[in-house]
């Protein structure tokens, strides 16, 4: 049986139009300063994943479901509702680090913030770092 491809594919959109597009100004700055941030940590270049996601770099993904392909290491996207940070290498295993982060949210892979003054943005950062070195390490997204 065939598995199903990812649907979000890295691609040659504009990171700044993208960025720019965010309509709501405070979640714009934020994504300019997360932009910057997660260029410090990983040393990439920034890709568009699909029509929102702004990643940095790139791992072989396989998923539960079997389903596999290409993921970043780490992203990001300033949605309406918030912005959401991209761990591939899971957020739950920092919890000393998620108890000093500040007001946030966490999915299996993503970590929730409704803008950065909510957050202490150095705990952020080491968040990314661990997350990025636990991916390099491992040689896959583990997501």
């Amino acid at each position: 049986m065939a598995t199903a491809e990812l649907k979000t594919k890295k691609n040659e959109a504009s990171v700044e139009k993208f960025l720019e597009s965010v309509s709501d100004e405070k979640k714009r700055e934020d994504g300019y300063a997360i932009l910057k941030m997660l260029q410090r940590v990983t040393k990439e270049k920034p890709k568009m994943w699909g029509a929102s996601i702004i990643g940095f770099g790139e791992l072989p993904y396989k998923g539960k479901s079997g389903r596999e392909g290409t993921w970043f290491i780490t992203g990001f996207s300033p949605r309406k509702a918030n912005i959401t940070v991209y761990l591939s290498a899971g957020v739950n295993r920092y919890p000393d680090l998620l108890k000093k982060l500040g007001k946030h949210k966490t999915g299996v892979g993503c970590l929730y913030i409704n803008k950065l003054e909510d957050i202490d943005t150095k705990v952020l950062e080491e968040l990314v770092r661990q997350g990025v070195a636990q991916c390099r390490a491992s040689g896959k997204a583990t997501g």
